[in-house]
């Protein structure tokens, strides 16, 4: 059964009733031709053509080796568009990064479902015709149903169980028929577009634009059920992911993602923690979270200040910060990687980066910011420190900028070129800093 994830505030689930799946229908539509989505569908479809690649298979059995590969892939997207559905997730830029491994299994679950069905009315068709066909309706009505007790429970044994597909049916009432309805015309919808579309393509094109039709027709009814689910999320037991619901025109809309509606949420129960002066549970929060989510800034972010706050997390601080400031500057957010290393020297006077390309780019967006002296204190011993690393010349070309444009120390700069001059006499760096120089150098000597 669904859980709410840790540290969600329930009160960021909607408070109105989600308006009735009919009214809805739009977004049942479109939802296959949002970017990802759209993107993936045309990148299955297309795949169908690869049958060529595979030479040591005839044309016929490589064609049904792929879409078999194909149904898997899209059968797979499709629950998991009805399982976020039924969280009440439907942009596509919203998913989670981490999913349920269960989901994973659900096409061949239901499957086997089919297939124990279908042995089940063929036995009674040989029994009874009459029982036979009516075994067959309830199979067909109770499909849907059958689809969502397997989304909700993720189980082959409890979904196999008739009664609780028919106890589905009876949570969502009468617009359980409806819902039948209109999935029956869904799939009726891609033999009329699959009729309309065949006459006007020939050839290779043909067997992409089927595999497209059915796929998209295929995420619309799974986004249908999925809606169909969410709007009884409360009768089915179902905990909504953060951001949940639809855009209202009569509630302001939160553009934040369900990640960042989280985030938030984490945030304040640590700022609530260290209010209270509980500093040991803020840092093992914050460490968890940090932990599963190494290249998420805003989980490192909070990490690092809860070490700062705390008493004897020094060298905590200072290990942590060799991989926070690196993520920091590849995330293009270098102020917070310039403020970040500020903090650890005030922690610890002679901490530098262990990393020779976060060192010299920490150095660059300090000087970038206008503080030479840091940018000289961040380079400090760097030739020793990284010694024979390529980044050793573009060092000393960044020091001798700064030293010249920014302190004013011309005659250091020059001791900077003279080291170049002597250690890396072919580097571009040193042909850039002794153009840097040519106005201070002796005549005759700026041409190298």
């Amino acid at each position: 059964m669904a859980t709410r994830p840790t540290g969600i505030d329930p009160s960021a689930q909607p408070a109105k009733r989600p308006a009735p799946f009919w009214q809805r229908l739009n977004t049942f539509f479109t939802f296959p031709l949002q970017s990802k989505p759209l993107m993936y569908s045309l990148l299955l479809a297309l795949s169908s053509m690869l049958f060529k690649v595979i030479v040591f298979l005839p044309d016929a059995l490589g064609i049904l080796i792929l879409e078999i590969g194909i149904l898997l892939a899209a059968s797979r997207y499709g629950f998991k568009v009805t399982a976020l559905g039924s969280r009440g997730i439907y942009k596509a830029e919203d998913y989670p990064s981490e999913l349920d491994p269960d989901w994973k299994n659900l096409p061949w679950k239901l499957f086997a479902i089919l297939m124990v069905q279908g042995f089940v009315v063929g036995w009674l068709q040989r029994l009874s015709p009459t029982l036979g066909t009516l075994a067959w309706l309830a199979v067909c009505f109770l499909l849907p149903a059958t689809q969502i007790v397997l989304v909700q429970t993720c189980s082959f044994t409890e979904t196999l169980n008739p009664a609780n597909a028919w106890n589905a049916v009876r949570t969502i009432g009468w617009p359980y028929l409806l819902l039948c309805l209109f999935l029956f015309l869904l799939s009726q919808g891609t033999f009329i577009a699959l009729g309309m579309l065949l006459p006007l393509f020939k050839g290779w094109i043909l067997l992409p634009i089927v595999n497209w039709v059915l796929i998209y027709f295929s995420w619309v009814m799974a986004s249908l059920l999925g809606y169909a689910m969410y709007q009884n999320h409360e009768a089915f037991g179902i905990d909504l992911l953060p951001g949940a619901g639809l855009d209202d025109d009569e509630t302001p809309v939160d553009r934040r993602t369900p990640r960042q509606i989280e985030q938030d949420a984490i945030d304040a129960q640590v700022a609530e923690l260290v209010t209270a002066g509980n500093v040991t549970a803020a840092v093992a929060m914050a460490y968890e979270e940090q932990r599963t989510r190494g290249e998420e800034v805003p989980a490192q972010r909070r990490y690092h200040r809860v070490l700062a706050l705390a008493e004897g997390k020094t060298a905590t601080l200072l290990d942590h910060a060799q991989r926070y400031i690196p993520l920091l500057l590849r995330s293009g957010q270098s102020s917070d990687a310039i403020k970040a290393f500020q903090t650890c020297r005030s922690k610890d006077a002679d901490f530098v980066l262990q990393d020779a390309a976060a060192t010299l780019n920490l150095a660059k967006a300090a000087w970038n910011a206008g503080d030479a002296s840091l940018a000289l204190a961040v380079l400090q011993g760097f030739d020793r420190r990284f010694k024979d690393h390529d980044s050793v010349p573009a060092a000393y070309e960044l020091v001798a900028r700064v030293l010249l444009q920014g302190l004013n120390r011309t005659d250091m700069a020059l001791r900077v070129l003279a080291t170049l001059e002597s250690r890396h006499p072919d580097a571009e760096a040193t042909r850039e800093t002794r153009w840097l120089l040519r106005n201070h150098l002796p005549q005759g000597a700026a041409g190298g």
